[in-house]
């Protein structure tokens, strides 16, 4: 059951609204999202590439620099290991672009998310060293991997750490004692000892700090690497990383360049999915390119999608291009099958009942395994963790929601797990067949998850009378843009609504239009895109299925909602009109 929350957040919009030339209306939703102060609001609303934090205060990027210097001086050959998803891929391409710029020798390697698994293992490092590599940078990885570095050294290699995940820790006597793998630098905001401002960049972001960084140190001007800031806005919109301070400069300044891209992997992948790339958004990296670019990683190698960033002939980043997009459409079938099991699974057996739901799929594809309890958790408003069949033991992924730290919660079981890692809201881990049971069990009893903890809170900026939902207050609405997690699309409401009409559209009939009127006498359309059943059914159970048939007939009569929504301007022949996307009812 959702809670809706109004949101009542003070501060003095006058003066929010004079000094920074927006509406009192557009000072509150500021205001909601907290940026609080007017060097905040100026860094929110105008922030560029110069507000940026030095990357020289991360903990350990004065001896990544020291050391890498030297190397790419000496020219001793340096492989990049990155990781198998969008942000390891972007941060992989960051390295290389920016070391070859350097004139470093240096050549890159990507687990097999089969063979290898997750992160730096002693394969990769065999492999490394067979291939005559002195030194090993890791990217998007490497801070859980103190065994495999520790092995590397005692080959007389270099490792340089960077990453952006948690640092692992024990509890000693109800401390925390953190334990950094033995590199030569560790680089990784996350770090206890590291005070960088900010701490939420996404694993690109660590790698583009690096780069720009070095860049300057080598004597060379760091607007040189500005262009792969566009890759850093890839990976931050694709790990769901919170749009705020830097990482919403970085999606800024990087969907703008990705426009006029030069990258020809990237102008062909945006060619074959049909993105316009004049209007380029956050949408179009999460749910478009992004997911082809993960698709690599999850059903082949993502060495594929690494290759098309790296393609320097048309034909060949067409081709590239091509092959990802069919890859990511296989994902999707694949995913819905899977999706059909895990929800049958939940609403046939006991499991349900549990706060956190853990889901044995054996056959399904392992890197699915993050999407489908992502789509599992959507559907109960739960921790979901979903698990497959792999070559030794179990293997999974788990999403969470907004009141249950995840990796701390597996972190309480991990005597039953035998390799783990992840993110407040993200996490995979393996462990023995045998301890599947136990840990279900386990990460229930020791949850601390609460009645109200499983309750989601539909936070809702003001209440909005349609008529106030002009053409200009839109357009206004987009000095808040990008918006993705950590910077929310506005969300309005208005009561009392009454509902004249309903029809669905669409060659699916998965889109519900309704003719609606407010407290005001104003009337505009309202588009609904969830679960048009579930309406009905709430429609029905309310005030009859005689009353809702008669408003899919257009004779609504005495049907009265409440809604969330955002307002849209629709166009259709050159003629502009306001209307409503729903996003809850009541």
């Amino acid at each position: 059951m959702e809670k809706w929350v109004l949101l009542r957040k003070g501060a003095d919009f006058e003066h929010i609204s004079q000094k920074f030339h927006v509406t009192p209306r557009v000072a509150s939703l500021i205001r909601n999202r907290e940026i609080i102060g007017d060097e905040a609001i100026e860094r929110y609303l105008h922030g560029t590439i110069a507000d940026l934090y030095d990357g020289m205060l991360m903990k350990d990027m004065d001896k990544a620099i020291a050391v890498l210097t030297e190397k790419i001086r000496e020219g001793r050959r340096i492989r990049i290991i990155g990781d198998y998803d969008i942000d390891g891929v972007q941060a992989t391409y960051i390295l290389m672009e920016g070391f070859r710029h350097l004139g470093a020798v240096v050549d890159s390697d990507i687990p097999d998310r089969m063979t290898d698994g997750y992160g730096l293992n002693q394969n990769l490092i065999d492999r490394a060293l067979d291939a005559g590599i002195d030194t090993i940078v890791t990217c998007d990885n490497g801070i859980a991997a103190a065994k495999e570095i520790a092995y590397a050294k005692s080959l007389d290699m270099t490792v340089v750490v960077t990453d952006h995940h948690e640092v692992p820790f024990e509890e000693q006597n109800g401390e925390r004692l953190y334990l950094l793998p033995p590199a030569d630098a560790v680089v990784d905001p996350k770090r206890e000892d590291c005070h960088y401002p900010f701490k939420e960049l996404c694993g690109a972001a660590v790698a583009y700090k690096l780069v720009e960084a070095l860049t300057e140190a080598m004597g060379a001007d760091a607007e040189e690497v500005d262009y792969l800031m566009e890759n850093v806005a890839i990976a931050t919109i694709g790990d769901v990383m919170d749009l705020k301070d830097e990482n919403r400069i970085f999606v800024k300044q990087g969907l703008e360049m990705l426009g006029h891209t030069s990258n020809l992997g990237l102008r062909a992948l945006i060619e074959c999915t049909g993105i316009n790339k004049d209007a380029i958004s956050p949408y179009h990296i999460g749910f478009v390119l992004g997911p082809c670019i993960n698709a690599s990683g999850r059903l082949d190698t993502a060495k594929r999608a690494l290759a098309l960033l790296n393609a320097k002939e048309k034909k060949e980043a067409d081709v590239l291009a091509g092959d990802l997009k069919a890859l990511n459409d296989s994902r999707k079938d694949m995913t819905a099958r899977a999706l059909e099991e895990a929800l049958i699974q939940v609403e046939t057996t006991e499991i349900r009942e549990d706060d956190v739901l853990v889901i044995y799929l054996p056959d399904c594809h392992e890197s699915l395994a993050g999407i489908v309890a992502g789509k599992v958790r959507e559907e109960y408003y739960k921790p979901v963790f979903v698990l497959t069949r792999a070559a030794e033991g179990l293997k999974g992924s788990g999403r969470s929601i907004e009141t249950w730290h995840m990796y701390e919660g597996i972190h309480r079981c991990a005597h039953l797990l035998t390799k783990y890692g992840g993110h407040k809201m993200a996490a995979g881990l393996s462990l023995p067949e045998e301890n599947l049971d136990a840990f279900r069990r386990l990460i229930n009893e020791k949850s601390g998850i609460t009645e109200d903890d499983l309750t989601e809170k539909i936070s809702i900026d003001m209440q909005l009378p349609f008529s106030c939902a002009t053409e200009t207050f839109i357009r206004e609405l987009r000095v808040l843009e990008p918006f993705g997690k950590g910077n929310t699309k506005p969300l309005f409401a208005e009561r009392n609504v009454m509902v004249h009409s309903a029809r669905i559209l669409g060659k699916n009939r998965n889109v519900l239009k309704l003719r609606v009127e407010d407290q005001s006498h104003k009337q505009v359309d309202a588009m609904y895109f969830g679960n048009i059943p579930d309406f009905q059914t709430y429609i029905a159970g309310k005030y009859g299925r005689d009353a809702m048939e008669q408003l899919f007939r257009g004779k609504g009569s005495d049907i009265f909602m409440a809604f969330t929504y955002y307002p849209d301007i629709n166009e259709y022949h050159g003629i502009k009109n306001t209307q409503i996307i729903i996003q809850n009812y009541k």
